[in-house]
């Protein structure tokens, strides 16, 4: 990270933090002892973010200002923003919402669908079918489905939150493009450990944010230049998370049935992604 200016300590930098994100320019604000910290990821991007923080101390509009007859028209363009500017983040947790509403009304048939082996039952008892038979089959959807189902509220929104929180930040920093290889290798990765450990009835998106976890924190440790940050209690908190739910106190307290081979399997691939990718920005330096 490259340091720009510093601001006042009592500032609100919201507007100018949320016209940063909207023109793509990677950043962080640091609380310092004299004041808040401006740091830019790319300095190439440095006249631009001059640009946009002048304006934005003369108190001009950062943002497109609404026009006389086009209420609806940028209504409907602010509500467009995120799929445009986060579209893989965005569209993953559009289907994971309608992939819980759809279970509500259709129930188990939608978990047979999509489960990672397909399922049924025959003489009242539950019958699994194979992987390999059900990919050789043409099903090879089914490899990345189970990360969709979510069985609870609570399961689903913090499997959102952590999402849209590392989600936003890759595709901002390094486009679509690296967001949808690491949505499709660690959702991949985190299924195909979770069978391997001898489920077939699991679901969720969490092997993916612990993908995104260890990416980001890895990019932030060995490539701070390009712009990610992850606070250092989050990773504590989400791995310690990760480890409790690992033992039999988590069971004893109401949280069993945890894909904690998904979680494992989705953190390595998200490290293996971010040592590989951070290596490659730090040989561009």
């Amino acid at each position: 990270m490259y340091r720009v200016m510093q601001l006042p300590p009592d500032l609100d930098t919201r507007d100018l933090r949320r016209a940063l994100w909207a023109h793509r320019i990677g950043h962080r604000i640091t609380q310092e002892e004299d004041g808040q910290m401006l740091w830019i990821a790319d300095p190439r991007q440095q006249d631009e973010l001059m640009g946009l923080l002048a304006r934005w101390q003369r108190g001009e509009p950062l943002m497109p200002e609404r026009r006389r007859g086009q209420g609806a028209t940028l209504g409907s363009a602010s509500l467009l923003a995120p799929l445009r500017q986060a579209p893989v983040t965005a569209v993953t947790l559009g289907l994971c919402l309608l992939v819980f509403a759809v279970m509500a009304v259709l129930g188990d048939r939608v978990i047979a669908a999509l489960a990672i082996v397909p399922l049924g039952v025959v003489n009242g008892r539950l019958a699994v079918g194979s992987l390999i038979e059900a990919v050789l089959s043409g099903q090879i959807w089914r490899l990345m489905t189970p990360a969709f189902l979510h069985f609870g509220w609570m399961h689903l929104i913090f499997n959102m939150l952590w999402l849209w929180y590392f989600g936003r930040q890759v595709e901002a920093l390094q486009g679509s493009g690296r967001m949808l290889l690491i949505l499709l290798t660690a959702g991949v990765g985190a299924n195909l450990a979770q069978y391997a450990a001898g489920t077939v009835l699991f679901g969720g998106m969490s092997g993916v944010d612990f993908a995104l976890l260890g990416y980001v924190w890895l990019m932030s440790r060995r490539a701070p230049h390009s712009g990610f940050f992850v606070p250092q209690m989050l990773v504590v908190f989400m791995l310690g998370w990760m480890v409790f739910t690992m033992t039999d106190m988590a069971g004893a307290v109401g949280f069993g049935n945890v894909a904690n081979e998904a979680h494992l399997g989705g953190l390595v691939v998200g490290l293996a992604l971010g040592w590989y990718y951070s290596g490659r920005a730090r040989r561009r330096r």
